[in-house]
C-alpha cells in the first residue's frame, strides 16, 4: 500500500510475490493511529525507504501485542492477543522485527517465548543506530539542529527494562546539537506516568502529575527539544509542555524524527 506517495508493503503483498521482507516493521496501536505518532510511523518508513531496506508491514493482520491487557492485570486476553499473533508472525515465517514502541519491544522480545514466539526484536534506534555505524544515515555538521539543546527522556520499557540506553543517544549525537541530560537519566531516570497501563486511568490523588514532574526536569535542561523514543512518552511530555504552556518554544519529538528532518526527508 502507499501513503502520501511513501511505499509501505504489506508482507502479505510480498508473500503473495514468493517474497520475504528482511525486516517486519511492527506499527503498534499507536503509530497506528494516534494522530500525533502516526507522523513517526511516515517519518521512520521514510528512513528504511530512503537506505533502500527491504520491509514490510502486518497492515490489518496486525493486533495489539496484549502489554496493555497484562499490564491492567487481565492475562487471559493478553494470551489470546499474543497467541494470534505469534500464529500470523510463524505464518509468515518472520524472525526479525522492528517497532518504535517500546512496550511492543519488550512484549514481542521477553514475553512472547513463554508462548512460542521467538523473534530478534530491536528498537527503532537501535536499527538507527545500525543505520549510523554503517554509513548509511550520515548528517552533515551545520545541519538543522547546529547550536541547539536537545535532551533525552528515557522510556522505562527501553531502558531499565531491556537496558537501551546508548543507542538513542548516539543517534542524537549525529544531529550535531547539544544533548544536556536531566538530572535523572538511564538507570535512574524518571517515568512519564504512562507505563504499566497507567496511560488509561484515573490519576490517582496527590499533589503533581508524574508527566508534569518530568517536564519540569527536562524544561529545567534549557534543551528547545524533548527527544522521546516511545508513543506513550510522546503524549505524556507532551501534555506536560503544555500544562507549562511552553508550546511555542519547546517541541516533543520521535529519534525517527529528529533523523528524518536533518536528512531533509520530511
Amino acid at each position: 500500500m502507499t501513503n502520501d506517495n511513501i511505499q509501505i508493503p504489506t508482507v502479505a503483498e510480498m508473500a503473495a510475490k514468493g517474497e520475504a521482507p528482511e525486516i517486519l516493521f511492527w506499527v503498534g496501536c499507536a503509530g497506528s493511529f494516534d494522530d500525533r505518532y502516526k507522523a513517526v510511523t511516515k517519518a521512520f518508513v521514510q528512513i528504511l525507504n530512503n537506505v533502500g531496506i527491504k520491509f514490510a508491514v502486518l497492515g490489518p493482520e496486525e493486533t495489539c501485542t496484549g502489554d496493555p491487557a497484562r499490564r491492567a492485570g487481565n492475562e487471559f486476553l493478553y494470551q489470546m492477543q499474543a497467541m494470534a499473533n505469534i500464529q500470523v508472525l510463524d505464518g509468515y515465517g518472520i524472525t526479525k522485527i522492528v517497532t518504535a514502541c517500546p512496550h511492543c519491544f519488550n512484549t514481542l522480545k521477553n514475553e512472547y517465548p513463554e508462548l512460542g514466539g521467538n523473534y530478534e526484536v530491536i528498537h527503532h534506534s537501535e536499527l538507527l543506530q545500525q543505520l549510523i555505524n554503517d554509513g548509511k544515515v550520515g548528517l552533515k555538521e551545520g545541519g538543522t539542529f547546529k547550536g541547539r539543546k536537545i535532551t533525552y527522556h528515557d522510556s522505562c520499557f527501553l531502558g531499565r527494562a531491556n537496558n537501551v540506553y546508548e543507542a538513542p543517544r548516539k543517534v542524537l549525537e549525529v544531529l550535531d546539537a547539544e544533548l544536556v541530560e536531566m538530572k535523572r537519566c538511564k538507570t535512574n531516570g524518571l517515568c512519564c506516568g504512562a507505563g504499566g497501563a497507567q496511560m488509561f486511568k484515573d490519576a490517582e490523588p496527590g499533589k503533581k502529575e508524574i508527566n508534569v514532574e518530568r517536564t519540569e526536569e527536562a524544561l529545567g535542561t534549557g534543551a528547545d527539544t524533548i527527544a522521546v523514543g516511545c508513543p506513550f512518552c510522546m503524549t505524556m511530555m507532551a501534555d506536560g509542555v503544555k500544562n507549562k504552556e511552553k508550546e511555542a518554544d519547546v517541541k516533543v519529538k520521535d529519534l525517527a524524527e529528529l533523523i528524518a528532518e536533518a536528512e531533509g526527508l520530511l
